[in-house]
């Protein structure tokens, strides 16, 4: 369940603003879903490291607050559909910006962000250990085994 900090926001919109649609995944959702009507599986495939029960949550607090609408259709297996509200179309314009600004800032520092030199590799490479993927027989001496 979503905190609230105040009551009423006279004076700080944006607190409002950031109680509806803040956190880690419901900008990233509201984006998702201005592309079109997605079934919560296809949310949670372009959301690749969500949980279910995370979806589940921001999906209902979003319907909560009259972001998206969620439609259930009588089928068996069940369907369901979730799609932005008219109050969800209007931070179309929001998300776009901030869509553009992560592309203009983030991605963009990670392409010119020098890169970190490969890690050192032994002539048979590294396990995840570090150890070495020869296995302890083929690494015996070979007089060992003809002294058998």
């Amino acid at each position: 369940m979503r905190k609230q900090r105040h009551v009423e926001y006279d004076e700080c919109p944006i607190e409002g603003a950031m109680d509806i649609i803040g956190g880690k995944w419901k900008p990233s959702i509201l984006f998702r879903l201005a592309d079109g009507t997605k079934r919560f599986s296809e949310l949670q495939r372009l959301l690749k490291t969500i949980t279910q029960r995370t979806l589940t949550q921001q999906l209902r607090d979003l319907e909560r607050d009259r972001m998206i609408s969620r439609h259930v259709y009588a089928e068996v297996p069940p369907r369901v559909e979730y799609s932005l509200t008219e109050r969800g179309r209007s931070l179309e314009p929001v998300l776009a910006l901030l869509f553009r600004w992560g592309v203009d800032n983030v991605l963009a520092e990670k392409a010119t962000a020098p890169k970190a030199p490969a890690p050192r590799r032994s002539a048979d490479g590294p396990t995840s250990a570090g150890r070495s993927t020869k296995s302890r027989a083929a690494a015996r001496p070979r007089a060992a085994k003809a002294e058998r």
